[in-house]
């Protein structure tokens, strides 16, 4: 008896993207703004007090305007990231497991633990929600590692 093998249909790539403007940050920023305004007349704080404070909030500002972005694509040959600064891509065949490393902030923090056991760790800007990576990662047969809570890893 002959037996056809039926191919199995290629996945549709996983595509992630990252953008550094949003409504959050636009918002949290003018909050901030305000507040220190508010406070440099209400109050009298010093215009130095305010000026040293509203230097914390230049990244954010800087973020809102250039709109940096960061994409993570996953197909069934490669994982690829790329960013204005930074642009990698891994095989597949390279990786030999996926750890999702859960931090006391609650962040997830993902590492490519490769077979020729070096380790990259992904960008933060490149992670999007790690349950839907994960579903992808497992319906492409990568093993995936779990960790949470650990300070270390």
């Amino acid at each position: 008896m002959i037996s056809s093998t039926v191919p199995c249909p290629a996945r549709a790539p996983f595509r992630y993207e990252n953008h550094g403007r949003s409504r959050r940050a636009a918002l949290v920023l003018l909050a901030s703004w305000s507040l220190l305004l508010l406070l440099l007349k209400t109050i009298a704080l010093s215009p130095w007090i305010a000026g040293g404070v509203a230097l914390f909030t230049l990244p954010a500002a800087w973020e809102l305007l250039t709109n940096p972005r960061a994409t993570l694509i996953l197909d069934d040959g490669h994982i690829e990231w790329q960013s204005t600064r930074s642009a990698d891509q891994v095989p597949l065949t390279m990786i030999r497991s996926i750890r999702f490393d859960t931090r006391l902030d609650l962040s997830v923090h993902i590492t490519l633990q490769l077979v020729d056991t070096r380790k990259i760790r992904l960008p933060h800007a490149f992670s999007p929600l790690h349950r839907q990576l994960e579903l992808e990662l497992k319906a492409r047969g990568i093993p995936i590692e779990r960790h949470h809570f650990s300070l270390i890893g």
